[in-house]
Parts: structure tokens; C-alpha cells; sequence
């Protein structure tokens, strides 16, 4: 999960308003931001960039955003689930220089980018400089786009599109992408299952084009939404606001993450004519059915949501049955989102630093926490037992999302099996892992209704973590097996962090 953006304007300079979207977008990565901006110099477009590690406040200074001129440019906020965690050069946009220079920001994983790697270093004389898909990913577009355009000066926009279909082709995953071409403009493209959002608006007068990972983006930046871009569906914006679009996969087919609407997306975006606030709420009216036949219903005193992305579910789940719905979590917003901390230890260590229960609403009672989901559990477990030292009688804890039992490979950070708590547990035995006095979690089918009756239009979701089918086709078990040894070397070979950093 990363955050990506493109802006064009006809008349004024978009650096900060590059920084303004990564933003509103920071809630999908905290680790690395970076911003690439295209000026026209001397009748040559000239790449101005900035990157670095932290959050977009962290990243970016007042000498920075100086030298982020021109009209057209790209920004990217990094969640790392590919590459190296602690590896700065793997914050993006990346960049190449032939053909013509082309920077690229990427949200999502591609699960063959070690057989792409290999074709492009072995065979095809590329140079990857480190452990990044999306690093891979740029290099296969520039190959193609290399093959298209040999000897052009400019590459038109039909040797764009053909580029891109050959992309499709050759990377199998999940991707969503802003990218400049130098000479040329702005080109966002869309896997072809569509299972990262992406969307494009326009301001009222006309001026200013926005590309982005959420629709909520194009409002702070004033723009009307215009629509989401297609699965498989290419892009691309001249400087002048001029917009070209080719479907470029064969078979398209829309599959959106559950995911996001679970968890990742802001509750205020709309991702594929579904409204994620509208989700959550279906999402807590569903859960009722599975609260009333886990026989605590009527035992219930108060339902309290795990803050944030839980509590339209909370809300809904409260009013439906008839129980006080209150915020008995204080929640220090100086904290990052603990599910996107790179460390067991650091995710441990930040919960009881972000949430602090106001006591008065625990004491004596018998609460219903309501939470988005439970993924590693050690979030779960350390609030069940600041409830209990709150005083609550009994703690009951209810997950809007099923058990995530299996690994993710789109660009979620659920690599390793074997740091999920569901992953070869019985319900009553992930109770007993968080301590809770019950446990209730939301039924699949009920979950995948709530999205797929919102727009007949949805093929399918992508809802791997939680069936473990993948919607790509076949996922060999030496790639997760790859992919969690990985992960693992890279928590066994990074140092912990602290609050302070």
C-alpha cells in the first residue's frame, strides 16, 4: 500500500500542491516520501526531484519545495512490502534516463519481478539498483517504450499505449501508476484486474488535472471528481491538459481490494463507485447477525470502537442493537497507524502511546470492542488488556473483517503466514491468544455483499488475505516462501526503532 499523484496544471507551478495531495494521501505510507516535478528549460523538459525517508512533513523543507519548479509532476508516500524497509533509495519516484527520462511512482506488488529482474539484468544489459518491484516495474516500461520509439524524438501517444500493453503482458500483480515522460507529459495507468484505485479529476476552471490513489485527494486540491481510471486502461496528459485514453489489456476486469475498504482507503474516498464510509457502515450492519448468534448480544453494556477506521462500524453495529455507543479510546494522533510500523517490537511498544481508555466507560461493564480488523494481534491483545485495567468486567472483541489467515501479495504488508494470528487457529484459540472473554468476527460472504451490491459493475474482489484465493491466477508457494524469507531478513537486520524516530 503506497500513495501516488500526479498533477498537471496549464499556468501555475504544482509543487505544493504535490505536497498538499501527499497529504491527504499519508495515511497510505509512512515511511519514505518523494516528489519529482518537470519544467520546460530552454525548449527541453528539465526533471527537478526530492526524496527521502519519513512523512511528508519530515521530507520536505521550504529549500526543497523551492527547487520543485514546473507545471507537471508526480508524488509518491512509501508503505514498504517489496524491497528493503531501511534502504532510502527505494523511496520513490524512481527514475531512468533512457528513453528520454521517465519517473515513475507505484502503488502495489508485482508477484514476478524476480523472473522480470532477472530477464532485464541477465539478458536485456538493464541495471536494477535495488530491491524494488516498482524500481523493475520502470525499467520493464522503459524497455518497452525503448522498443516502440528507437529512433523518435518524442514518443507519440500510440507508441505509449503500445509500450504499456506490452507492460500488461510481461507484469503479473497489482499496480496502480503516475508517471513523466519527459517530452511528453503525465501517464497514470491501471493494472488489468484493477485491484489498486486510481482516479482522475479536473478543476472548476479547467486549469489543473489531478491523478491520485483516492478521490478525497481531488477535493482538498479543489477538483471535481471525474471518474476512476479502468483496469487496464492507460492515460496519458499533455502539458497542455490535453487527456488521451486506450484501454490496453485484452480481458479487463475489475476486482477492487477488500482491503481498502476494511482498512487502507479514507472513510471520506470513493474507490470504484463505492463510497468506503457507506462500506464501513454496511459492514457494522452486517456484524450484527454474527454478534446475536455468538449469544453475547444481550450480556452487552456498551460497544466502544478501536479509533479510527472502526468506528463507522461500531456506530452501525451499536444502533442496530440497541446498546450505548461510546469512544472509550483517547487516541494521541501524533502516533503513526500501527499496522504500517515495520517492527513487532514498534508496533507493541506505540499502542498503549496512541490509545488511552477513558476509564469511566470500562468500569464494571462488559464491552464490546469493534475493530477493523485483526491482522498480527498484537494491537488486539495489548487493548483487551487495557480494558480489563480500566476496569471493564468483561471484554468482548468483534472484527468487522473475517480472520486474515493468509498472505497478501498486492502490496499489503501480510507476507509472512506465520506472523498472522488467524494463520492455523481455531477462533477460540485466537481468543485466548488477545484474552478476550469472546471473540466475533464478521462472515465473508456477509463482507463481500457489503462491496459487490454497492456496484453490480465489480467482477469479483480481491480478497486473498482473508480465502486465500488469488485473483491473478496461481501464486507458487516458492514465491511466498520467498517473499516471507524476505520480510523476515529484513525485521532480523533492521534496527528498532523508537517513538522518537
Amino acid at each position: 500500500m503506497c500513495g501516488v499523484i500526479g498533477i498537471i496544471d496549464k499556468h501555475e507551478e504544482v509543487g505544493q500542491r504535490l505536497y498538499d495531495g501527499l497529504t491527504g494521501l499519508q495515511h497510505r505510507g509512512q515511511d519514505a516520501a518523494g516528489i519529482t516535478t518537470a519544467e520546460v528549460h530552454h525548449e527541453r523538459m528539465v526533471f527537478h526531484a526530492h526524496k527521502s525517508f519519513g512523512m511528508v512533513r519530515d521530507v520536505f523543507r521550504t529549500r526543497h519545495m523551492r527547487e520543485l519548479r514546473g507545471r507537471i509532476g508526480i508524488g509518491h508516500c512509501r508503505y514498504p512490502t517489496a524491497g528493503s524497509v531501511h534502504n532510502v533509495h527505494e523511496a520513490q519516484p524512481f527514475y531512468v534516463n533512457a528513453p528520454y527520462g521517465i519517473a515513475l511512482g507505484h502503488n502495489g506488488n508485482l508477484t514476478n519481478s524476480e523472473k522480470l529482474r532477472d530477464e532485464l539484468t541477465r539478458t536485456q544489459g538493464r541495471h536494477i539498483n535495488t530491491n524494488s518491484d516498482s524500481e523493475v516495474l520502470l525499467n520493464v516500461l522503459a524497455q518497452e517504450l525503448g522498443k516502440q520509439c528507437d529512433t523518435c524524438p518524442t514518443p507519440t501517444h500510440e507508441q505509449v499505449f503500445a509500450a504499456i500493453t506490452a507492460v500488461h503482458q510481461r507484469a503479473q500483480g497489482a499496480y496502480a501508476v503516475v508517471s513523466l515522460i519527459a517530452g511528453l507529459g503525465l501517464v497514470a495507468f491501471r493494472d488489468p484486474f484493477g485491484i489498486r484505485p486510481l482516479c482522475y479529476g479536473i478543476s472548476d476552471n479547467k486549469q489543473s488535472i489531478v491523478v491520485t490513489s483516492e478521490s478525497a485527494v481531488l477535493e482538498l486540491l479543489g477538483c471535481r471528481f471525474v471518474r476512476d481510471i479502468a483496469p487496464g486502461e492507460t492515460v496519458i496528459i499533455s502539458p497542455a491538459g490535453q487527456i488521451s485514453t486506450q484501454q490496453c489489456a485484452p480481458r479487463p476486469s475489475l476486482n477492487p481490494c477488500l482491503f481498502e475498504f476494511v482498512y487502507l482507503a479514507r472513510p471520506d474516498s470513493v474507490i470504484d463507485g463505492i463510497s468506503v464510509y457507506d462500506a464501513r457502515v454496511r459492514m457494522g450492519a452486517s456484524l450484527v447477525d454474527a454478534v446475536k448468534k455468538s449469544g453475547w448480544a444481550e450480556k452487552i453494556d456498551v460497544v466502544i470502537p478501536i479509533p479510527d477506521s472502526s468506528r463507522h462500524s461500531a456506530l452501525e453495529l451499536a444502533m442496530q442493537l440497541g446498546k450505548p455507543y461510546r469512544e472509550g479510546f483517547v487516541k494521541n494522533r501524533y502516533i503513526g497507524r500501527t499496522f504500517i510500523m515495520p517492527g513487532q517490537p514498534q508496533r507493541k511498544k506505540s499502542v498503549r502511546a496512541k490509545l488511552n481508555p477513558a476509564r469511566q466507560e470500562f468500569e464494571g461493564k462488559t464491552v464490546l470492542l469493534v475493530d477493523d480488523s485483526i491482522v498480527r494481534g498484537t494491537t488486539s491483545g495489548e487493548i483487551v488488556q487495557m480494558a480489563r485495567d480500566a476496569g471493564a468486567k468483561q471484554v468482548v472483541f468483534a472484527s468487522a473483517a473475517p480472520p486474515v489467515r493468509y498472505a497478501n501479495v498486492y502490496g499489503i504488508d501480510m507476507p509472512r503466514q506465520g506472523d498472522l494470528i488467524a494463520h492455523e487457529r481455531s477462533t477460540d484459540q485466537i481468543r485466548q491468544e488477545i484474552h478476550a472473554d469472546g471473540l466475533i468476527y464478521q462472515d465473508l460472504n456477509a463482507l463481500r455483499h457489503c462491496i459487490l451490491d454497492a456496484n453490480p459493475s465489480i467482477n469479483d474482489i480481491e480478497d486473498s488475505c482473508f480465502s486465500g484465493r488469488y485473483i491473478t491466477g496461481v501464486v507458487s508457494d516458492s514465491y511466498l516462501s520467498a517473499l516471507s524469507q524476505d520480510r523476515q531478513n529484513q525485521n532480523d537486520s533492521s534496527p528498532e526503532l523508537t517513538l522518537d524516530d
